[in-house]
C-alpha cells in the first residue's frame, strides 16, 4: 500500500523550507564569536584612523627633530670665537707708539716743528755773533742724526713685530678654519682685519720716520746754505781797520 501525499501538502512543505533556513542564509557580513562582534567596514576605517594618527606623529616628530637641528645650528652660530688676538695686536701698536714719541730733537708735534724752524732753521741773523751761529749749526746736525737714529729705531721696532704678527696671523687662519658658526667665523675674520690694520700701523710709522730723517736732512742744508751766505756777508764786509792814537810806554814815570 502505498502513502500517497497530497499535493497541496506536498508544495506547502517545500515553501516553508526556506522560511525556516533564510535566518542563517541572510545573516550579515559579520559574526558574533563569544560576544565579540566583528565588523570589517568598522575595522578597516579604524585602521585608517589609526594609520593616519601614526602619521601625523612621525610628521610632528620630524619637525621637532628639524627644529632641534636648527636651535643647534643658531647656537654655534651664536657661539663666540675662544680667541682672541687684540691684546697682542694692541701691544704691537703701543711698542711703535712708543718708539715715535721717543722722537729726539724735533718731536712729531706741529708747534715743534714751526717753532723749530722759526729759530734754528729759520734765516740766518744778521746780528747773531759768530758763536751763536755755530751753535745753531751744530743743533741743527744733531737733529739730523737723530732723526736718523729714530727712524732706525722705528724700522727694528717694525721689524720685531713681524714675527709676532705671523704667530697671530697663522692662530687666526686656524681659529677660522675650524669656526663651528658664522659667528666665530666672522670674529676670526674681523680679527685678521685688525691684524691688517697694526701692520698698515706699522707701515705707516716706517714711512713717518724716514720722512721725517730726510726732512731734517733736507732742513739742515738749507739752513747750512743760508748761514754760509751770511757768513760770506760778513767776511767780505770792510770792517773799520786800524786806527792809530796815542799809547804811552810809561804812564807811570814823570816823562
Amino acid at each position: 500500500m502505498k502513502l500517497r501525499v497530497p499535493r497541496a501538502a506536498l508544495a506547502a512543505a517545500l515553501l516553508a523550507i526556506p522560511v525556516s533556513i533564510s535566518p542563517m542564509l541572510m545573516a550579515p557580513a559579520h559574526a558574533q564569536f563569544g560576544g565579540i562582534v566583528y565588523d570589517p567596514t568598522n575595522y578597516a576605517q579604524n585602521l585608517l584612523s589609526a594609520t593616519r594618527a601614526l602619521q601625523q606623529v612621525n610628521n610632528q616628530i620630524t619637525s621637532l627633530q628639524n627644529e632641534a637641528q636648527s636651535l643647534i645650528n643658531q647656537a654655534r652660530n651664536l657661539t663666540s670665537l675662544p680667541y682672541s688676538s687684540l691684546q697682542q695686536l694692541q701691544r704691537s701698536v703701543q711698542r711703535t707708539q712708543q718708539l715715535l714719541q721717543q722722537a729726539q730733537g724735533i718731536a712729531y708735534n706741529v708747534q715743534n716743528i714751526d717753532q723749530a724752524f722759526r729759530t734754528t732753521y729759520g734765516s740766518a741773523s744778521m746780528t747773531a755773533s759768530d758763536q751763536q751761529l755755530i751753535a745753531q749749526a751744530k743743533e741743527r746736525w744733531n737733529n739730523t742724526v737723530s732723526g736718523l737714529q729714530d727712524a732706525m729705531r722705528v724700522q727694528a721696532g717694525v721689524v720685531g713685530n713681524i714675527d709676532t704678527n705671523r704667530s697671530q696671523m697663522s692662530a687666526l687662519i686656524g681659529q677660522s678654519q675650524g669656526a663651528t658658526g658664522a659667528l666665530q667665523a666672522s670674529q676670526a675674520g674681523n680679527q685678521l682685519l685688525a691684524l691688517q690694520a697694526q701692520q698698515l700701523a706699522d707701515l705707516t710709522a716706517v714711512v713717518s720716520a724716514n720722512g721725517r730723517a730726510q726732512a731734517l736732512a733736507e732742513a739742515e742744508r738749507s739752513a747750512a746754505a743760508e748761514q754760509g751766505r751770511e757768513q760770506r756777508r760778513r767776511f767780505l764786509t770792510p770792517s773799520g781797520g786800524y786806527q792809530p792814537g796815542n799809547v804811552r810806554m810809561f804812564p807811570n814815570s814823570g816823562n
